[in-house]
């Protein structure tokens, strides 16, 4: 059994910042990996960034590298998303995935438990 909640979703204006958490509770030490997702207005589900173990493998999809970090607090067992230099297509619904299944970060179906999603709005 394990529960995700994020936090920190928003509005900001472009160039700005973020920083979403997810807290997670529950059997973590069976995870293969933790996730973001984003979905913006009328569009489908895709991947923001990954970490995957015990090979401590951290990955970003194109549209964020050098933008966004993730990082996880093993101690207080939390995932965050932190979000730099915002830019108005990154508006959306942040949602956090965990993993009991596979090492599959960028795809949707390898993720098993999900949070209920918080939302980023950035303005221009």
């Amino acid at each position: 059994q394990v529960q995700l909640v994020e936090s920190g979703g928003g509005l900001v204006q472009a160039g700005g910042s973020l920083r979403l958490s997810c807290a997670a509770s529950g059997r973590t030490l069976s995870l293969y990996a933790m996730g973001w997702f984003r979905q913006a207005p009328g569009k489908e589900r895709e991947p923001v960034a990954a970490i995957t173990w015990p090979y401590s493998g951290m990955y970003y999809t194109d549209p964020v590298k050098g933008r966004f970090t993730i990082a996880r607090d093993n101690a207080a067992n939390t995932f965050y998303l932190q979000m730099n230099s915002l830019k108005a297509e990154d508006t959306g619904v942040y949602y956090c995935a965990a993993s009991r299944l596979g090492r599959a970060m960028f795809r949707s179906d390898n993720y098993d438990v999900w949070g209920q999603g918080t939302q980023v709005t950035v303005s221009s």
